[in-house]
């Protein structure tokens, strides 16, 4: 979608700031605090600017500078693409979860749907050398909590950041990939496939210029967006010098929840999950145990089997859908129900019946997408209105409803 002139004369302030070479995230908002929006820091003069960045830099800043300039062109000129968006720190659209952090980026490029930055969030990390029972975790866990709608985060690298970003295409939830590169630039090459999949499912994200290559110092930046951008940080696998252990500090700085899935004591990909767990990481065996965890955080309740607890006002649940209500089972005796219940989980329920159904034949009875089904069964399941057997059926659990009850098996 071609620029307005509009939006071109707001965003080329921002991008001079970017672009100018010694201003980052943490001078820009310096610089933002003395002087307001980027066109009064450009206004304040070399005087008032130098006292606050030394006469060098602001010499660089508002001195003629011809490689800027056209840096500063060939973005305005990639926001005009298809699915192209440069998000200022002033921008509406701006991830809240990003300006709570110390230094936020006062500029991204986002390829995809930038409303996916601003969904519930969970962030999935691990090793790039990871093993096949870890990739297979990543997935696994990745597929339950974005179907149960967290958006999944993570870094596009090999190993757990690929498999977490498998997992959870395909869901309404979606991903997001924050890259440590221009946006323009996939790294590795290898996952230019997965990235074009992950931007018409959720986003890529970057900080970083257009052009920008592989370099080391830019990926500690990036793990800093993986963990701003998320609710919590999980852990799947980790040696005890991953980078996925820098990405759960800063999730923990930033007061946000981390989470580990522990391994095998001979393991070296366990030391760094076993490490977190020590230092206070919750300890994790399943992607329920993720939600139950990030119900405090996400202002719902945990409503006991047997009673009947109306929800908290306005709050909603991650692991239920958007506008459901959480509600205890109905009365075993009336079979009355709260009145806040969702029509949807009755007609779930009642196509469930009798007998143990799997996901596919109640997705077939109900007509609903099966994320949606998914989901909605996750949430059931942990208001313990349902429960998953072993061989993946579900069932009833006895009492949830007045005219169910849970079959002999």
């Amino acid at each position: 979608m071609p620029l307005t002139a509009e939006a071109r004369e707001r965003h080329a302030p921002w991008l001079r700031l970017v672009l100018t070479p010694g201003i980052g995230p943490a001078t820009t908002r310096r610089l933002l605090e003395a002087f307001g929006l980027p066109e009064d820091v450009l206004a304040a003069g070399h005087a008032k600017l130098s006292a606050v960045l030394g006469a060098p830099l602001a010499q660089a800043l508002l001195g003629p500078d011809e490689a800027r300039e056209a840096a500063i062109e060939a973005a305005l000129l990639w926001a005009q693409g298809d699915a192209c968006h440069l998000l200022c720190l002033d921008d509406p659209g701006y991830p809240p979860r990003l300006l709570e952090i110390a230094d936020p980026p006062p500029l991204l490029f986002v390829h995809g749907d930038p409303a996916a930055l601003q969904r519930p969030s969970i962030a999935i990390v691990g090793s790039r050398h990871a093993t096949q029972a870890g990739l297979a975790h990543a997935r696994d866990f990745a597929r339950t909590l974005a179907e149960a709608g967290l958006t999944v985060v993570s870094g596009l690298a090999r190993g757990i950041d690929a498999a977490a970003h498998e997992g959870a295409l395909g869901s309404a939830a979606g991903t997001l990939a924050v890259m440590g590169t221009g946006i323009d630039r996939v790294y590795p090459p290898a996952h230019r496939r997965l990235a074009h999949e992950i931007s018409a499912n959720g986003a890529l994200v970057s900080e970083l210029p257009l052009g920008t290559g592989v370099q080391r110092a830019n990926f500690p930046r990036r793990n800093r967006l993986i963990a701003g951008l998320s609710v919590a940080t999980l852990v799947v696998e980790a040696a005890r010098q991953s980078g996925s252990l820098i990405t759960a500090r800063q999730a923990s700085e930033a007061g946000r929840e981390v989470m580990a899935i522990p391994g095998s004591i001979d393991s070296p990909l366990a030391k760094g999950c076993h490490r977190l767990i020590r230092d206070g990481a919750k300890l994790v065996e399943s992607a329920e145990d993720v939600l139950v965890e990030l119900r405090p955080i996400l202002g719902v309740r945990r409503v006991p089997r047997t009673t009947a607890v109306a929800p908290a006002a306005g709050a909603s649940d991650p692991a239920i859908g958007p506008g459901e209500a959480a509600v205890g089972p109905d009365d075993a005796a009336g079979g009355h129900r709260d009145s806040t219940a969702d029509p949807a989980d009755d007609r779930l329920l009642a196509a469930l019946g009798f007998d143990p159904a799997d996901i596919d034949a109640l997705t077939a009875r109900t007509g609903l997408p099966v994320g949606e089904v998914s989901a909605r069964l996750l949430g059931l399941e942990l208001q313990g209105r349902v429960e998953r057997l072993v061989d993946g059926r579900y069932v009833v659990t006895a009492g949830s409803t007045g005219k169910l009850h849970r079959p002999c098996l």
